[in-house]
């Protein structure tokens, strides 16, 4: 399995800079000891109540590769600090990456506080979800009701379709726009539709087709 080892220290001061190098050797041990592949050591010196970080959106960004599996940290703190702490897990847990800890000598145990939290936050989530489907069914209802016909601009849909700047339905964004709709509603609309498109797009199309007609 190939894994990830994080290591964070709060402050540039050189005995810091000691406890830097200090986990990473401890978890290079860890990574040896389960018959881990080490596929990047990220480290940093920034504050953990700090979500801005290089290293930590490194490590977002490399744990959406499906090879890693695991990660290895000294403990849940060195990802960061109260809610920081709380948002990083749960992006990484949604990737399901196995977290290893130094301080537990194996697999990390969350506390009780900190499943209690993560399982509201997967449920505010789900809920999200739930949430934003229900808008885009109801902004293709509306656009129906006013005019808009799917049927005559789904004809041209295929491998160009929601990429392609020409076939945006410029004319008909225009309409909805005029009916009274919201460039969300718009954009959740067409997204229904198979248009990829975001409500900034929207806003930008509907302004430069208005630009050019005046």
């Amino acid at each position: 399995m190939k894994a990830i080892i994080y290591c964070r220290v709060s402050t540039t001061k050189e005995t810091q800079e000691t406890s830097l190098v200090r986990q990473e050797e401890e978890l290079l041990r860890l990574a040896s000891n389960y018959g881990f592949e080490v596929a990047s050591i990220i480290k940093e010196k920034a504050s953990g109540y700090d979500l801005e970080r290089e290293g930590i959106l490194e490590l977002l960004e490399l744990i959406k590769d499906k090879n890693i599996g695991a990660l290895l940290i000294q403990d849940e703190t060195r990802l960061g600090r109260g809610n920081a702490k709380v948002a990083i897990l749960h992006c990484i847990l949604k990737e399901n990456v196995k977290l290893y800890s130094v301080s537990h000598s194996g697999e990390l145990q969350l506390s009780e506080s900190d499943s209690m939290v993560l399982q509201i936050v997967s449920m505010v989530e789900e809920y999200q979800r739930k949430i934003h489907n229900i808008k885009i069914k109801r902004g293709m209802k509306r656009a129906i009701e006013h005019g808009y016909k799917p049927q005559r601009n789904l004809k041209n849909q295929g491998e160009h379709s929601g990429r392609d700047r020409k076939e945006m339905p410029v004319e008909e964004i225009v309409k909805l726009r005029n009916n009274g709709l919201t460039f969300a509603e718009i954009a959740a609309t067409l997204r229904g539709f198979g248009y990829d498109v975001s409500k900034a797009t929207v806003n930008r199309r509907y302004l430069e087709y208005i630009e050019t007609k005046e």
